[in-house]
């Protein structure tokens, strides 16, 4: 007999009855936090980290309710390494919608299952206000789920009950009765999932004994003991209990939480300044970026630079002979986005130097950057992934009234764009394969929000170990957009932060607001596109203050190479353009030459990898002074005092700058704090309020640990 479909009176009615059965439960979940935009994007973490959850949770009435936090670790079968594309039919404007730009657990796996779910009871902290509690923590990188379950809890709520009415001298018999029916429903759940048999009997025993002739007083003692509360727990009726919705957890690996940053141009790094090094020549540089403690060198596009148009010394219109031009401007007759740049070598030349930075405990991370130069071959083979002029020539970038001609812009809108997405994530994945897992990406905000969603997903379904940081000086609001929508790290506002005020109110909102949950700031003290007023004008004073702030504020900071030695030459007044920037010409660096910082930035980042505190972002806390030169604020771990760094920076480059600052440390009486940033140096500080003393030419600051 052929069976019958449902009709639209049979699915009217189960649609009637499942909202039947989620308005009989009785307890209401609601204010879930951490949850970022209602669970439409997940919250981050690196293996080890906490998730502590609070949720307001209440029944009608007066029974008991209780309630547990679920969580899981999401098993993915990894995705291979081709023949995945867009969804077909998907318009790049829908990829922008709620449904597209959030990452899909599911990216990136042909299988997604639980570990099983890990339950652990929510505690009730505030019964004015119903806030409960609770806390897991994450061990694996990948994707993690949590939930709320809770219920009106019979057995606990009969306990109560009949405890008060039995020490009030009222007859129980009823009662005892009902309690009996409670344990014998709770032994058939234990009896039901087979492996609970022994429970099953031991609670079908103690609901015997209470329908015996025991004393009133030993039956309610028998019943209401502690023992049997636990099993009744563990076999509590779940059968109408209420579900949060699964917010999901991104979890990376701890060089996303914090590192340490040092940008070169390899080409730079060479025993000739008239041509450019190769990469070979340019890993005689890593030991020293090693000695200096950071961890991940970054290194700008490494492809072919294109000749048409290509931009001169100080970014002259014209390029003269020999000039190498922009790395910005991808690709030549040599090749593309997977091709390297013939004057740094070969494809194995650059294995070469990233094994050698990797011996030295050095990542190798690459620039992102989805645009062209005019001699690129996808202009020749896909004239379609490029906006056009309505006389037919393709648009260059501008930024009005600058005009960039040895740059094409991608459209991410052309209706060959599948075909344009997924040759990106081919690049990507090409130097994926090659070892690269940490990826810089330029103007992220200038591309469709949707494909970074996209891609960023289908990288990390296959290979969950991958960075990606988010290079967008742009509005707030878009800058958290691309965090929440995959991010791993954000470049943040820090280079134009340089007042106390303006420090303090951006850090504290970053730390201390519901930002901290997806976005980790990532603070370059300069770029080669950023050498700010306060370093030009500041000189070796300035350059301390700045990078004592980047490596203390955030757990991720950098540099760019020239840093250490306190460049600070502008291209012309009021420009933060460098002269003579590496961006357009080589640079042959001395070293060694007078005025440089080299051992402070060395002891800075040793401190960091030292101390768990600096490794944090969301311990930040802000401190009092009685100056407004003079900013100071801590980062704990371990949430007591003998973990807490307490950092205090004058910022002023020119003169000197003293008076007192507030403690940290809750501590009576009189006690020691040493200078990290000098081991022979131990301060005696006595109450909340101490003498600080900054002299430009000798001292910038202090990063200072209490002292046992």
């Amino acid at each position: 007999m052929k069976e019958r479909r449902p009709s639209a009176v049979d699915r009217r009615q189960s649609t009637v009855n499942a909202r039947r059965s989620d308005l009989s439960r009785r307890v209401v979940i609601d204010e879930v936090r951490p949850v970022i935009d209602g669970g439409r994007f997940p919250i981050k973490r690196t293996p080890g980290e906490f998730v502590d959850v609070t949720v307001v949770l209440f029944a009608d009435g007066h029974d008991v309710v209780a309630a547990v936090l679920r969580d899981h670790v999401v098993v993915q079968a990894l995705r291979p390494a081709k023949g995945l594309r867009p969804a077909e039919g998907l318009r790049p404007a829908e990829a922008t919608t709620s449904s597209a730009v959030q990452p899909d657990l599911n990216a990136g796996a042909t299988a997604t299952t639980g570990k099983g779910w890990r339950e652990t009871p929510l505690t009730l902290v505030n019964p004015g206000t119903d806030e409960w509690t609770g806390r897991f923590d994450v061990s694996e990188i990948g994707w993690h789920e949590y939930s709320i379950v809770g219920w009106v809890d019979r057995f606990a709520t009969w306990r109560r009950d009949v405890r008060i009415k039995f020490e009030a001298g009222i007859d129980v018999s009823l009662e005892l009765l009902e309690g009996e029916l409670l344990i014998r429903e709770a032994a058939a759940r234990a009896d039901q999932l087979g492996t609970g048999a022994a429970d099953a009997a031991w609670l079908s025993a103690r609901a015997d004994a209470l329908s015996d002739a025991n004393p009133t007083d030993r039956r309610v003692s028998l019943a209401a003991a502690d023992d049997v509360a636990a099993l009744m727990d563990v076999y509590a009726d779940r059968s109408v209990a209420t579900e949060s919705p699964v917010y999901r957890v991104r979890v990376d690996r701890e060089r996303a939480r914090t590192g340490a940053w040092y940008e070169m141009f390899p080409r730079s790094a060479g025993p000739d300044p008239a041509r450019s090094a190769t990469f070979r020549e340019a890993a005689s540089r890593l030991s020293a970026i090693a000695d200096m403690g950071f961890d991940v060198v970054y290194l700008p596009p490494i492809h072919p630079i294109g000749r048409t148009f290509r931009k001169g010394r100080n970014n002259a219109l014209q390029a003269a002979p020999g000039d190498p031009g922009s790395p910005w401007a991808i690709g030549s007759s040599e090749g593309g986005h997977m091709a390297v740049e013939p004057g740094l070598g070969t494809l194995e030349d650059f294995a070469a130097f990233r094994e050698a930075a990797e011996r030295l405990n050095l990542e190798v991370a690459l620039d992102l950057a989805w645009q062209c130069s005019p001699d690129h071959p996808w202009v020749r083979e896909h004239p379609d992934w490029f906006r056009h002029r309505p006389d037919g020539t393709i648009k260059y970038a501008e930024n009005p009234p600058k005009k960039y001609q040895d740059i094409y812009p991608l459209d991410f809108e052309n209706d060959d764009w599948p075909a344009l997405w997924q040759a990106l994530l081919d690049v990507t994945l090409s130097w994926v394969e090659r070892g690269v897992r940490i990826f810089r990406v330029d103007n992220p905000h200038t591309k469709t929000l949707g494909f970074w969603a996209w891609l960023i997903g289908e990288v990390q379904a296959r290979e969950p170990r991958v960075i990606f940081l988010s290079e967008a000086f742009t509005r707030p609001r878009v800058m958290e957009y691309l965090a929440k929508a995959g991010f791993t790290q954000s470049y943040t506002y820090f280079t134009w932060r340089n007042s106390k005020d303006e420090l303090t109110d951006y850090f504290a909102g970053l730390a201390q607001t519901g930002a901290y949950e997806y976005l980790r700031p990532n603070l370059f003290a300069n770029t080669p596109d950023i050498l700010h007023d306060y370093l030009q004008r500041g000189g070796r004073p300035a350059f301390r203050a700045r990078l004592l702030l980047a490596a203390t504020l955030g757990a991720n900071y950098g540099i760019y190479s020239g840093f250490e030695l306190c460049e600070n030459r502008s291209v012309k007044p009021g420009s933060e353009e460098y002269a003579d920037s590496e961006k357009y010409q080589y640079r042959h660096w001395d070293w060694d030459r007078p005025g440089h910082m080299k051992e402070l930035v060395a002891r800075v980042n040793a401190i960091r990898h030292r101390e768990a505190a600096l490794q944090h972002d969301r311990t930040l806390r802000f401190h009092e002074t009685d100056n407004p030169q003079i900013i100071a604020f801590s980062k704990s771990a371990g949430g007591d005092d003998a973990h807490r760094i307490f950092v205090v920076v004058s910022l002023d480059p020119f003169y000197m700058q003293h008076g007192f600052v507030r403690s940290p440390f809750d501590l009576p009486g009189e006690y020691r704090v040493r200078d990290l940033l000098a081991d022979d140096t131990v301060y005696r500080w006595r109450g909340d309020w101490n003498y600080v003393r900054f002299d430009p030419e000798v001292r910038q600051g202090h990063v200072l640990k209490l002292e046992f």
